[in-house]
C-alpha cells in the first residue's frame, strides 16, 4: 500500500497530479482513493489531496494522517506535513520554489527543480508533472504509461496534443530521482 499527500498553492496542479495518480491505479486494477482538501485558500493558498493505492481489495480509508510519501510544491507544505511521513519514508520538494534547506529526520528527502524543468521543457504549468514523474520512479506504484493514458482519457481531444510534452516532464522527474538514489 502506498500513502501520498500532496500539497502546493492552489493552481500548481496538486489535484490534477492525485487525480491521474488515482486513475492509473485503477487503469492498473489497483484499489485506489483521492480525496482533496482544499477551503477558502484555494486560490493561492495551501491546497491539498491524499491518494492511497494498494493492491488489496479496497482502501481501508481515504484519510491519510501518516503517508509514506509528501509531494510538497511551496514551502508551507513542507512545513505542514513534513512531520508526518511514515518512519523511512519519503518527501519530494519543489528546490526551484523552495530555497531553503530541507530535512527530515526520519524520511529521505529529494530536491526536485521541478519549475526550472518545466521552463526549461517551455511549459511552467507542467512542473506538476515533474514532481508526479519522480515520484513514480521513487515508488514504483504505478508506470508512467498508465499515468499516460490517464491523461489520453481525461484531456479533451483537443489537448491531446500535450501529452508528449507531459511525457517529457515525467521522464525528466524520474531522471532526477534516479540521479540521487
Amino acid at each position: 500500500m502506498q500513502e501520498v499527500i500532496m500539497a502546493g498553492f492552489g493552481g500548481q496542479g496538486v489535484m490534477s497530479m492525485g487525480q491521474l495518480l488515482t486513475y492509473a491505479g485503477m487503469i492498473e486494477g489497483k484499489a485506489v482513493s483521492w480525496m482533496p482538501s482544499y477551503g477558502p485558500e484555494m486560490r493561492g493558498g495551501t491546497a491539498n489531496c491524499t491518494v492511497v493505492i494498494t493492491e488489496e481489495e479496497q482502501v481501508g480509508s481515504p484519510v491519510v494522517s501518516n503517508p509514506d510519501t509528501v509531494i510538497a510544491m511551496n514551502y508551507p507544505s513542507v512545513e505542514k506535513f513534513r512531520d508526518a511521513i511514515k518512519e523511512g519514508g519519503a518527501l519530494l520538494y519543489n528546490s526551484s520554489l523552495i530555497e531553503e534547506e530541507v530535512s527530515a529526520d526520519h524520511a529521505d528527502v529529494y530536491a526536485v527543480p521541478a519549475n526550472k524543468i518545466a521552463n526549461d521543457l517551455g511549459n511552467s504549468r507542467i512542473a506538476n508533472m515533474v514532481m508526479l514523474g519522480a515520484f513514480l520512479e521513487l515508488s514504483g506504484v504505478v508506470t508512467i504509461d498508465n499515468v499516460l493514458e490517464s491523461l489520453k482519457k481525461v484531456l479533451p481531444e483537443r489537448r491531446h496534443n500535450l501529452i508528449p510534452l507531459n511525457e517529457e516532464a515525467l521522464r525528466k522527474g524520474a531522471e532526477i530521482v534516479k540521479k540521487s538514489k
